[in-house]
């Protein structure tokens, strides 16, 4: 018996599905905490721009969402819901895990980094507020890694049923 065999086909690809979910919301935990840790220097100085360093503080937190979704889709397409992953081949297990490991490892990165990149408009808004869009287009430069990740996630999945 091999390795893999040793899991199953299902396990495998509820770690991958499991992995997208959780790396990404770890992602997201951490860096929603790094602009909210900005953040309230900030307002402990001006109250009055809680709805801006709201904003910034949220935008890390998309990829635990998009993690999330990927991991709805991939145990939805796995036939999870309706009972008919029970006979899922050691193959098709690694092959849902492959697909989502791109949304796992590129949700995890891209919201600590924008975490920092949310951080430091953050800092734009507190010496140069009419300026705290631009930060806002930085951040969002990194978003579009993490839409690529989970681009990327959810073409394998669909490739795979």
């Amino acid at each position: 018996m091999s390795f893999f065999e040793s899991f199953g086909g299902l396990a495998l690809a509820l770690l991958g599905a499991g992995l997208a979910a959780v790396l990404s919301g770890i992602g997201s935990a951490k860096g929603t905490g790094i602009a909210g840790e900005a953040g309230t220097g900030l307002l402990s100085e001006d109250p009055s721009k809680f709805g801006k360093v709201m904003i910034l503080q949220v935008i890390p937190g998309t990829q635990g969402l998009y993690g999330l979704v990927v991991w709805f889709f991939a145990i939805f397409s796995m036939g999870l819901m309706d009972g008919s992953a029970a006979g899922m081949t050691v193959q098709q297990g690694l092959q849902y895990f492959a697909a989502c490991l791109p949304m796992a490892l590129g949700g995890l990165f891209s919201a600590m980094a924008q975490g920092r990149v949310a951080a430091g408009s953050i800092n734009i808004l507190a010496k140069k507020p009419d300026d705290w869009s631009k930060g806002m287009v930085l951040c969002i430069t990194v978003e579009f890694y993490a839409i690529l990740s989970l681009l990327a996630s959810m073409l394998m999945i669909i490739y795979i049923s």
